[in-house]
């Protein structure tokens, strides 16, 4: 029997496309469970407190309403994840407004809302710090402990000693970047629901289901726990840490009543309560020779990680990895510090700490450039690390692409642009003033250094009948992990799409393989589910005894008709050193590299930018299914073009988000995008499934950095503080 056509390469149907476009996929607000009861949230309006007690509304009904606080925790009142100190429910101070304090639980939503409303918390105002470049360093007497969350140092420094600045230019520059919300079309939700044995099934909408078991464990007190992911609508990070939260107060209020407690955050809430990008000062200060060459490269970084730590320490460690763009200099010396504010904790976010080092980085470029006289593109293209280039860290680049997808965004760039748009409020055409930018990034895939060979992350492979089924805890989010890792084993095996299936992703059925962040899924588990599907044929050789490789062939000839399973776990070769103290060694298995070129027009007379046209580079490995690779490609771009220019979180006076709303909060539509160019580069992995690397996170990193290169092109404008908004562009404008 002839193999079928090589699904790898290909673009079929997606395998989840049927039920989402049919309705037929179940998100978890369209689950009931009978007997389900809704639960609502009283969270702090203070952002650090006391909280002396609570009282309950006599003139409201309290007939049939569950009330939960910190001593209905069964277990340990912490939401575990890489620190012990953020609790479930605050237990008699607050540290952040919106903090969560007590839960209900009612017979409907809308009782459970106008419950939270009638509890009161009685408060003892403490001081408060809202801002980092107030927390730095001068703030443990407030905070009560350390307020540093984390602290990393790099630096490489030539074999003769530190290099001589005399002769050399020196650009100094500051980049300043805000809160940025992931916005997932989908809020957060989760259903709790007992089980007959005394333990716990958590369903909901999330990235990591081990996260979220690993927590709860500690929550409810014992290991009778088993998660499922239902169909997501998105997470770009927001759902990797914070489900856990959600989790953690549905669990409480079904141990308390008995029966299954369903939250769905309404999105006001969603807005205000949950983790954000990490805000971040980044200063950089260069030396360069008259010809251009990058002599010194020092970068101060401070980021803003809120409440509590949850995932900071490793988002500062990427973008301190990355501060220094994809450019080789010869002395760097990199600082980051990461420390604790009284605003909600910040999070997971696409791009994880690089997007913010990264317009740094390419904005700083631009700074050099314009010191020197010179073309920032020409700049950059001399400056590109190429083979046997060694990073701050001291590793050896393999096969960079930088210079591959710098050649392909500007080939693509020479195409003729499409034309101008007039502006919508009236004004003339004239006003309109085209520029032109482009950023130049490198990414690193999966986690960093000997994360992986730490995780050891696992897939099973199971044959039932003719059939196979693929079992991992990598959730598909809308990235489509659940198509790609079909083409992957089915390829490996074979065998055509229809034949191969993805199990549910719940806990009591699929192992741990890590977590879907990192740009890891595809690169890292999809690999290791190929190896898995090599080892489901070997195992059908051991059984038949068959030299046959072929695998309908291995199925003839077997003699049994039981099921057969096979696990495969992530296996370290040992050729990635990496030193986690002292931040020296292989940082990364490999890196994706992105050129990107944006089009636009500046209105000198309102500060809005037109986005025209938006063309993009990326080197991928291998795109294993080319229209999702687009898809990914596409989505994240327009999602940092929106981060550029519209997206901005304001805090009121106790640190909690006053634009939460989709009407004063603004993200891209369909109407702000652009023409959308993207040419996919494939430069193989030799450790990824077929070559493929990691795609997920780069879209996000160069566009902002491009849009404010095009603005200055366009108006003079010099911008370095996103987002970059008309009134930023306004009050920017060189006097005429």
């Amino acid at each position: 029997m002839s193999s079928p056509s090589p699904l790898v390469g290909s673009s079929p149907p997606r395998a989840d496309g049927i039920a989402k476009v049919s309705g037929a996929a179940r998100y978890v607000d369209d689950l009931r469970p009978p007997g389900c009861l809704y639960g609502a949230t009283v969270r702090s309006t203070r952002a650090h407190a006391r909280v002396r007690g609570l009282t309950f509304d006599p003139a409201f009904d309290w007939s049939g309403v569950t009330v939960a606080t910190a001593r209905d925790v069964p277990g340990e009142n912490f939401i575990y994840l890489m620190t012990e100190d953020q609790p479930a429910l605050a237990d008699g101070l607050v540290r952040h407004s919106t903090e969560p304090i007590a839960l209900v639980a009612a017979e409907s939503r809308d009782r459970a809302l106008a419950a939270v409303k009638h509890v009161r918390v009685d408060y003892e105002d403490l001081p408060a710090i809202l801002d980092a470049e107030t927390a730095e360093g001068n703030a443990t007497q407030i905070f009560g402990v350390d307020n540093v969350y984390k602290r990393i140092t790099v630096d490489k420094v030539p074999a003769g000693g530190p290099v001589s600045e005399a002769g050399l230019i020196i650009v100094e520059g500051t980049y300043t970047m805000g809160l940025q919300e992931q916005l997932y079309i989908e809020p957060q939700g989760m259903i709790a629901i007992p089980r007959e044995d005394g333990g716990m099934t958590l369903v909901g909408s999330m990235q990591c289901p081990y996260y979220i078991h690993k927590a709860l464990k500690r929550v409810l007190g014992h290991e009778r726990i088993n998660v499922v992911q239902a169909a997501t609508g998105g997470g770009f990070g927001g759902k990797e840490e914070y489900p856990s939260m959600l989790a953690a107060h549905c669990a409480i209020l079904a141990q308390k009543t008995g029966r299954p407690v369903k939250i769905i955050y309404r999105r006001d809430e969603d807005l205000r309560c949950t983790t954000k990008r990490h805000p971040a000062r980044i200063s950089i200060r260069s030396a360069s020779r008259p010809d251009g060459t990058l002599v010194k490269w020092e970068a101060d970084l401070l980021f803003d990680g809120g409440a509590y730590n949850t995932l900071t320490p490793v988002v500062l460690s990427r973008a301190t990895l990355h501060a220094t763009g994809p450019y080789r200099c010869e002395e760097v010396h990199l600082r980051g510090v990461a420390v604790a504010t009284h605003t909600p904790p910040n999070g997971a976010f696409r791009g994880f700490g690089a997007p913010q080092a990264m317009f740094a980085a390419e904005r700083h470029i631009d700074a050099i450039a314009r010191a020197l006289g010179r073309d920032p593109v020409d700049l950059r293209a001399q400056l590109l690390f190429t083979e046997g280039d060694i990073t701050a860290t001291g590793q050896t680049l393999v096969a960079p692409g930088g210079e591959a997808v710098l050649r392909e965004a500007l080939d693509a760039a020479q195409a003729p642009l499409p034309p101008v748009i007039p502006p919508a409020c009236g004004g003339h055409a004239s006003r309109l003033a085209p520029g032109r930018g482009l950023a130049l990034v490198f990414h690193g895939c999966g986690f960093t250094g000997n994360g992986e060979a730490w995780l050891k992350g696992k897939v099973g492979v199971g044959l039932s009948g003719d059939r196979v089924t693929i079992y991992t805890a990598s959730t598909d989010i809308g990235q489509g992990v659940d198509t790609t890792f079909i083409q992957i084993v089915a390829d490996e095996l074979g065998l055509p799409a229809h034949r191969v299936t993805m199990s549910p992703h719940d806990t009591d059925l699929v192992p741990d393989s890590g977590p879907t962040v990192a740009s890891r899924t595809c690169m890292v588990v999809g690999g290791v589910a190929k190896i898995a599907a090599s080892k489901l044929r070997a195992a059908l050789q051991a059984e038949t005894g068959a030299s046959d490789t072929e695998f309908d062939a291995l199925l003839a000839a077997r003699s049994l008709s039981a099921d057969l399973y096979v696990q495969h776990e992530y296996e370290d070769d040992g050729k990635l050193i990496w030193d986690g103290d002292t931040y020296q060694g292989d940082a990364y298995p490999t890196f994706g590299w992105s050129a990107c070129v944006v089009d636009l027009d500046v209105d000198r007379d309102t500060g809005e930018v037109h986005y025209r046209r938006f063309i993009s580079a990326t080197d991928v490995g291998k795109a294993i299914h080319p229209i999702i690779v687009t898809g990914q490609i596409e989505g994240g771009s327009l999602q940092a073009l929106g981060w550029a220019t519209q997206e901005e979180v304001i805090l009121d006076d106790q640190g909690a988000m006053k634009n939460n709303r989709l009407t004063n909060y603004i993200i891209p539509t369909s109407l702000d995008a652009p023409e959308m160019v993207t040419r996919i580069v494939e430069i193989p992995y030799e450790k990824g499934p077929f070559g493929a690397k990691g795609i997920g996170e780069i879209p996000m990193d160069g566009p902002a950095a491009a849009v404010a290169q095009a603005i200055e092109a366009a108006t003079g404008a010099v911008l370095n503080a996103l987002p970059l908004s008309p009134e930023r562009v306004l009050s920017a404008l060189p006097s005429t």
